[in-house]
């Protein structure tokens, strides 16, 4: 059964980077992963995506911002977040892009503050 572990999350100011990774054993070779993320009370959003094919898709908020990319030789998943935004603070969750997702990892939190 996949794992999911996620990292890398942690306070920093606006305007900040963060880089968020995600091990995810060989899952990530051959499904669509993505990003996502979720706020205490909302659902959890997607924000970004990747194919098996290299091809990515971004949420409005963080497109031009986020990045995502994998390296299927090591079975991971990244996020590199730049100019971050106060409303960016949300716990961080990769997983594979489908109706029936893996369990959930533990997440990673990311906090801006302003």
């Amino acid at each position: 059964q996949a794992q999911l572990v996620e990292s890398g999350g942690g306070l920093v100011q606006a305007g900040w980077s963060l880089r968020l990774s995600c091990a995810a054993g060989t899952i990530s070779r051959f499904n669509t992963m993505g990003w996502y993320r979720q706020v205490p009370g909302n659902q959890r959003e997607l924000v970004a995506s990747i194919t098996r094919g290299g091809t990515t898709n971004y949420a409005d908020s963080v497109k031009g911002r986020f990045t995502i990319s994998r390296d299927t030789a090591v079975n991971m998943v990244y996020l590199q977040m730049n100019s971050l935004k106060v409303e960016d603070t949300a716990v961080y969750y990769c997983n594979r892009v489908t109706t029936v997702p893996f369990p959930w990892g533990q997440g990673t939190q990311v906090t801006v503050s302003s």
